[in-house]
């Protein structure tokens, strides 16, 4: 042996382990950032999928045989409304122009092939982050 480990050979051992912590967390957020960046793309550009009606029909159809009168459809970040969720969170009228991606085409889908035959559509924020709308969810009604 050499001889005994000096105080700032342990400072820097320690800040070596320090250095080394933080980077991880640092790759952390990244990967964090990432996915939450390919969800929103996902989301952005999903469409309406092809059997909806089949879809629709048994997911009313079994809510209605459990006594429901509404179905939730859809739940999404308020950050993926052009307005962060405010026009749902306050109860305005025009809140659909708010929507964006999947949720605008589902509420196209609802306007035009569901709400004439009596159907509702109705979203409201569900959580809250740090006294923020945090995540959205709509609702079918009849």
């Amino acid at each position: 042996m050499s001889g005994f480990l000096r105080p700032t050979d342990l400072d820097e051992i320690s800040s070596e382990i320090e250095a080394a912590k933080l980077d991880e967390e640092e790759q952390f957020k990244r990967k964090q950032e990432q996915t939450k960046r390919e969800l929103r793309e996902a989301f952005l550009a999903r469409d309406v999928h092809p059997e909806v009606i089949d879809r629709v029909n048994n997911a009313v159809r079994i809510a209605a045989r459990q006594g429901h009168h509404q179905l939730e459809v859809m739940t999404f970040p308020c950050s993926y409304c052009n307005d962060g969720g405010r026009r749902i969170n306050n109860l305005l009228p025009d809140w659909p122009t708010s929507l964006e991606g999947f949720a605008k085409k589902a509420y196209e889908f609802y306007d035009k092939e569901l709400k004439p035959l009596g159907f509702k559509l109705t979203a409201q924020v569900v959580s809250y982050e740090g006294g923020v709308p945090g995540n959205i969810t709509m609702y079918l009604k009849w």
